[in-house]
């Protein structure tokens, strides 16, 4: 049995650690174009902010680490055409442009997703850059701990747009944030959520641009002003975080099924459409526990999960992936948020009927410290009252309610269920009716 992996970073390296340990003597061998392996992107807006100063700690395995347990890796090692009646795979080897074929027993596909070049111009200019790999990292780190860079751009309001917010502003620069729609992370949080975030965004500082078009950048050697269609900024630094697209061209010419965005549709068992090849990471969708077609969802979990079913499943098992949430959180400045299941949005697109409720609560008891604001939207099945969906914001113990309410969506709870069900009480973490039972109480 000869395995080949394409992809060393997340999804890949799940699948190859899992079948090693299920097959001690078939051969695996890793192409992976970067020049290492089993990265942690999400690191990175933390790494760029000072939060830690060692980039290796994003590194949680080496090559060699790796092939001392049976895995052939290969580094600056690109595939750029597959074979799939052949059965092979075409290999650029980068530091020399060397080409040669390589055949497979079985096939994964785990190249990921790059970032998105939005069409503005003068996009080459200097102190411009998008931020997905460890040199994108390296490079923005040592601009934002420049004292002479005194205000940043910041172009994309999603996860990775905010999280670099907080770390401008952890290192003290002004921040201004162009987003192209009227609300941030408008397709990960409803209207409630992201209300909360935006206030908390602009109490503390930060210059928040909505429905701003960014056509250009400006600049003679070095960006100097990020230009929308009705106003100019001075800055001295523009990072963009303007969505990311999968790496699937080099597979144009085969017949695996892909979506428009070019995700490769893989089943609950990470099969692709073309048997004997695997795929998984941010460049597949992932099955969805609430919906029938296929779901676009890249996340750091859904990569190694999936990652580690195709594993066992290149082995000769038939494990199946129960199905994606799409459960997600951030940090924004001092608020964090959680969200799990549908959205609203999401869920009248699908055309079911829903009840939703959204409550202002307390995390904890009055007379703790630290007493802080919860708000809670539910999303239900109107009928049935199953839960649909769920998102919490607040400073402190949002998120740790989301991965709750992940559990009693997975679980099919009711919102009667949710108001009755058994959670932890004490005066520093909770009050005697928890945030979450009022907000299952109160949906009707």
């Amino acid at each position: 049995m000869k395995i080949i992996i394409i992809g060393g970073i997340a999804a890949g390296m799940s699948a190859a650690a899992k079948f090693r340990r299920m097959d001690k003597e078939a051969s695996i061998t890793i192409y992976e174009k970067e020049n290492y392996i089993s990265f942690g992107a999400c690191g990175l807006p933390y790494y760029v902010g000072d939060y830690f100063n060692d980039h290796e700690r994003m590194l949680v395995r080496t090559p060699e680490q790796a092939i001392s347990t049976g895995i052939n890796v290969l580094v600056k090692h690109e595939v750029i055409q597959v074979d799939t009646k052949e059965k092979r795979v075409l290999v650029k080897k980068l530091e020399d442009e060397s080409l040669h074929w390589d055949s497979y027993d079985q096939l994964m596909i785990a190249t990921g997703a790059r970032a998105v070049k939005p069409p503005i111009k003068n996009l080459d200019i200097e102190n411009v850059y998008f931020l997905r790999n460890l040199e994108d990292g390296q490079r923005i780190r040592e601009k934002m701990l420049d004292s002479s860079i005194k205000t940043v751009g910041i172009i994309g309001a999603g996860f990775i747009g905010l999280e670099v917010v907080e770390a401008a502003k952890k290192l003290g620069k002004e921040v201004h944030v162009f987003q192209l729609e009227d609300r941030i992370l408008k397709d990960v949080f409803d209207e409630e959520i992201t209300k909360v975030l935006e206030e908390e965004l602009v109490e503390k500082g930060v210059h928040l641009h909505l429905n701003a078009k960014v056509t250009a950048l400006s600049g003679n050697e070095y960006v100097e002003e990020i230009i929308t269609e009705d106003k100019s900024v001075k800055i001295d630094l523009a990072i963009l975080a303007t969505g990311v697209k999968p790496n699937t061209e080099f597979l144009r010419d085969t017949d695996i099924n892909m979506i428009s965005n070019g995700a490769i549709v893989i089943d609950e068992e990470g099969r692709t459409s073309i048997e004997g090849i695997y795929a998984a990471g941010d460049c597949a969708t992932v099955p969805h526990r609430l919906k029938d077609k296929p779901a676009y969802l890249p996340l750091a979990t859904n990569a190694n999960k999936l990652g580690r079913i195709v594993g066992e499943n290149l082995a000769g098992k038939h494990v199946k992936f129960p199905g994606t949430l799409g459960s997600s959180c951030i940090k924004v400045l001092e608020m964090e948020a959680g969200r799990t299941g549908l959205t609203e949005k999401e869920a009248k697109a699908l055309d079911i009927e829903i009840g939703t409720v959204f409550i202002t609560d307390k995390n904890h008891t009055s007379y703790y410290p630290g007493q802080e604001a919860l708000g809670i939207k539910l999303i239900y099945d109107a009928n049935t009252k199953v839960l649909l969906g769920g998102q919490v914001v607040g400073k402190h113990d949002a998120v740790q309610r989301t991965n709750v309410l992940a559990a009693a969506i997975y679980g099919k709870m009711t919102t009667k269920e949710l108001g009755m069900l058994d959670l932890c009480y004490a005066p520093p973490f909770a009050r005697t009716w928890d945030a979450l039972n009022n907000a299952g109480n109160v949906a009707k």
